[in-house]
Protein backbone atom coordinates (compact mmCIF):
# COMPACT_ATOMS: atom_id res chain seq x y z
CA UNK A 1 0.00 0.00 0.00
CA UNK A 2 1.21 3.63 -0.63
CA UNK A 3 2.05 5.93 1.70
CA UNK A 4 -0.07 8.89 1.89
CA UNK A 5 1.23 11.94 0.04
CA UNK A 6 0.99 15.39 1.72
CA UNK A 7 -1.74 17.95 0.59
CA UNK A 8 -1.09 20.14 -1.81
CA UNK A 9 -1.85 23.58 -1.60
CA UNK A 10 -1.18 26.37 -4.74
CA UNK A 11 -1.00 29.58 -3.27
CA UNK A 12 -1.36 32.49 -6.12
CA UNK A 13 -2.46 36.33 -6.19
CA UNK A 14 -1.72 38.75 -8.35
CA UNK A 15 1.36 41.23 -7.36
CA UNK A 16 0.03 43.36 -4.54
CA UNK A 17 -1.87 41.06 -3.11
CA UNK A 18 -0.92 39.80 -0.24
CA UNK A 19 0.44 37.20 -1.29
CA UNK A 20 4.15 36.95 0.26
CA UNK A 21 2.65 37.20 3.50
CA UNK A 22 0.12 34.78 3.26
CA UNK A 23 2.33 32.09 2.57
CA UNK A 24 4.09 33.07 5.91
CA UNK A 25 0.93 32.79 7.62
CA UNK A 26 1.25 29.09 6.54
CA UNK A 27 4.56 28.53 6.95
CA UNK A 28 3.92 29.89 10.63
CA UNK A 29 1.14 27.15 10.74
CA UNK A 30 3.92 24.99 10.75
CA UNK A 31 3.03 24.16 6.56
CA UNK A 32 6.43 23.61 4.59
CA UNK A 33 6.35 26.34 1.65
CA UNK A 34 8.04 26.20 -1.62
CA UNK A 35 8.13 29.74 -2.82
CA UNK A 36 9.06 29.68 -6.48
CA UNK A 37 10.24 33.18 -6.95
CA UNK A 38 13.55 32.33 -3.90
CA UNK A 39 13.86 29.25 -6.18
CA UNK A 40 14.04 31.47 -9.46
CA UNK A 41 16.32 33.70 -7.61
CA UNK A 42 18.58 30.76 -6.64
CA UNK A 43 18.48 29.39 -10.25
CA UNK A 44 19.40 33.28 -11.59
CA UNK A 45 22.43 32.75 -8.86
CA UNK A 46 23.58 29.35 -9.87
CA UNK A 47 22.34 26.53 -12.40
CA UNK A 48 20.62 29.11 -14.72
CA UNK A 49 23.25 31.65 -15.19
CA UNK A 50 25.24 30.13 -17.53
CA UNK A 51 22.00 28.61 -20.00
CA UNK A 52 20.58 32.31 -20.14
CA UNK A 53 23.97 34.23 -20.97
CA UNK A 54 24.41 31.80 -23.50
CA UNK A 55 20.85 32.44 -25.04
CA UNK A 56 20.66 36.27 -24.26
CA UNK A 57 24.17 37.50 -23.85
CA UNK A 58 24.70 40.67 -21.79
CA UNK A 59 22.34 39.59 -19.48
CA UNK A 60 24.77 38.41 -16.51
CA UNK A 61 27.34 40.15 -14.35
CA UNK A 62 29.97 38.19 -12.96
CA UNK A 63 28.37 35.08 -13.26
CA UNK A 64 24.63 36.15 -11.58
CA UNK A 65 21.42 36.70 -13.61
CA UNK A 66 21.32 40.91 -13.82
CA UNK A 67 17.55 41.10 -13.60
CA UNK A 68 17.70 44.32 -15.17
CA UNK A 69 19.19 43.54 -18.53
CA UNK A 70 17.60 39.77 -19.01
CA UNK A 71 14.13 42.16 -18.44
CA UNK A 72 15.14 44.81 -21.44
CA UNK A 73 16.10 41.69 -23.55
CA UNK A 74 12.73 40.15 -23.05
CA UNK A 75 9.78 42.59 -21.90
CA UNK A 76 7.12 42.88 -24.79
CA UNK A 77 9.11 40.16 -27.31
CA UNK A 78 6.70 37.25 -26.98
CA UNK A 79 9.44 34.96 -28.18
CA UNK A 80 12.09 36.07 -26.15
CA UNK A 81 9.96 35.12 -23.28
CA UNK A 82 9.17 31.57 -24.27
CA UNK A 83 12.87 30.94 -24.86
CA UNK A 84 13.71 32.40 -21.48
CA UNK A 85 10.70 30.20 -20.17
CA UNK A 86 12.01 26.99 -22.08
CA UNK A 87 15.26 27.44 -19.60
CA UNK A 88 13.41 28.43 -16.54
CA UNK A 89 10.71 25.95 -16.33
CA UNK A 90 12.34 22.82 -16.03
CA UNK A 91 15.07 24.13 -13.74
CA UNK A 92 11.94 25.27 -11.33
CA UNK A 93 9.71 22.03 -11.73
CA UNK A 94 13.05 20.16 -10.61
CA UNK A 95 13.50 22.46 -7.78
CA UNK A 96 9.27 21.52 -7.00
CA UNK A 97 10.45 18.27 -6.92
CA UNK A 98 12.89 18.17 -4.94
CA UNK A 99 11.22 20.31 -2.39
CA UNK A 100 8.04 17.97 -2.46
CA UNK A 101 9.94 14.38 -1.90
CA UNK A 102 12.14 16.05 1.00
CA UNK A 103 8.49 16.84 2.67
CA UNK A 104 6.68 13.57 1.54
CA UNK A 105 6.48 12.74 5.28
CA UNK A 106 4.23 16.28 5.85
CA UNK A 107 0.62 15.74 5.80
CA UNK A 108 0.45 19.54 4.14
CA UNK A 109 2.56 21.04 2.12
CA UNK A 110 1.85 24.61 0.15
CA UNK A 111 3.64 25.65 -3.37
CA UNK A 112 3.53 29.46 -3.61
CA UNK A 113 3.18 30.12 -7.13
CA UNK A 114 2.57 33.76 -8.98
CA UNK A 115 1.41 32.03 -12.44
CA UNK A 116 -0.16 29.27 -10.86
CA UNK A 117 -3.40 28.96 -12.51
CA UNK A 118 -1.56 30.64 -16.02
CA UNK A 119 0.87 27.31 -16.23
CA UNK A 120 -1.91 24.95 -15.04
CA UNK A 121 0.28 23.45 -11.94
CA UNK A 122 -1.22 20.57 -10.53
CA UNK A 123 -2.22 20.89 -6.76
CA UNK A 124 -5.33 19.64 -4.54
CA UNK A 125 -6.74 23.05 -3.70
CA UNK A 126 -6.00 26.86 -4.85
CA UNK A 127 -5.72 29.63 -2.61
CA UNK A 128 -5.41 33.20 -3.42
CA UNK A 129 -4.73 36.04 -1.80
CA UNK A 130 -6.46 39.03 -2.67
CA UNK A 131 -7.49 42.61 -2.14
CA UNK A 132 -9.49 45.23 -3.46
CA UNK A 133 -7.89 47.40 -6.65
CA UNK A 134 -7.54 50.49 -5.05
CA UNK A 135 -5.59 48.87 -2.37
CA UNK A 136 -3.67 46.78 -4.92
CA UNK A 137 -2.57 49.56 -6.89
CA UNK A 138 -1.74 51.62 -3.60
CA UNK A 139 0.94 48.79 -2.73
CA UNK A 140 2.75 48.22 -6.03
CA UNK A 141 3.36 51.29 -6.58
CA UNK A 142 4.28 52.30 -3.60
CA UNK A 143 7.32 49.84 -4.17
CA UNK A 144 10.26 51.57 -5.22
CA UNK A 145 11.21 52.09 -9.06
CA UNK A 146 7.65 50.71 -9.56
CA UNK A 147 5.58 53.46 -12.66
CA UNK A 148 1.72 53.08 -13.82
CA UNK A 149 3.59 51.85 -16.92
CA UNK A 150 5.36 48.85 -15.40
CA UNK A 151 2.35 48.53 -13.23
CA UNK A 152 0.03 48.17 -16.05
CA UNK A 153 2.68 45.84 -17.96
CA UNK A 154 2.72 43.44 -14.95
CA UNK A 155 -1.50 43.14 -14.46
CA UNK A 156 -1.60 42.70 -18.53
CA UNK A 157 0.77 39.17 -17.89
CA UNK A 158 -1.61 38.07 -14.72
CA UNK A 159 -4.93 36.25 -14.80
CA UNK A 160 -7.33 39.14 -13.55
CA UNK A 161 -8.12 38.78 -9.61
CA UNK A 162 -11.52 38.15 -10.44
CA UNK A 163 -10.67 35.37 -12.84
CA UNK A 164 -8.62 33.79 -9.81
CA UNK A 165 -11.07 34.01 -7.43
CA UNK A 166 -13.81 32.25 -9.80
CA UNK A 167 -11.21 29.15 -9.52
CA UNK A 168 -10.17 29.33 -6.19
CA UNK A 169 -10.83 27.05 -3.42
CA UNK A 170 -10.24 29.44 -1.03
CA UNK A 171 -9.66 33.13 -0.68
CA UNK A 172 -7.97 35.31 1.60
CA UNK A 173 -8.33 38.74 1.61
CA UNK A 174 -5.73 40.43 2.85
CA UNK A 175 -7.02 44.23 3.56
CA UNK A 176 -8.13 43.89 6.84
CA UNK A 177 -4.95 43.62 8.83
CA UNK A 178 -2.68 40.52 9.87
CA UNK A 179 -4.92 38.94 12.45
CA UNK A 180 -7.91 38.54 10.13
CA UNK A 181 -5.39 36.79 7.64
CA UNK A 182 -4.46 34.53 9.91
CA UNK A 183 -7.54 33.68 10.94
CA UNK A 184 -8.80 32.92 7.59
CA UNK A 185 -5.55 30.73 7.32
CA UNK A 186 -6.15 28.50 10.10
CA UNK A 187 -9.53 28.03 8.89
CA UNK A 188 -8.40 26.69 5.37
CA UNK A 189 -6.35 24.49 7.38
CA UNK A 190 -8.99 23.17 9.43
CA UNK A 191 -11.11 22.59 6.76
CA UNK A 192 -8.17 20.69 4.99
CA UNK A 193 -7.65 18.84 7.64
CA UNK A 194 -11.07 17.65 7.82
CA UNK A 195 -11.01 16.56 4.52
CA UNK A 196 -7.56 14.76 4.38
CA UNK A 197 -8.61 13.03 7.72
CA UNK A 198 -12.28 11.30 5.46
CA UNK A 199 -9.82 10.38 2.73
Amino acid sequence: MNAPRPYVIGLTGSIGMGKTETAKLFAAEGVPVFDADAAIHDLYAGEAAALIEREFPGATKKGVVDRAALSAKVTNDPAALARLEAIMHPLVQAAQDRFLAGNAGAPVVLLDIPLLLETGVKVDAVVVASAPAHIQRQRVLSRPGMSEEKFAALLARQMSDAEKRAQAHYVVTTDRGLDHAREQVKMILADIRQKTCAR
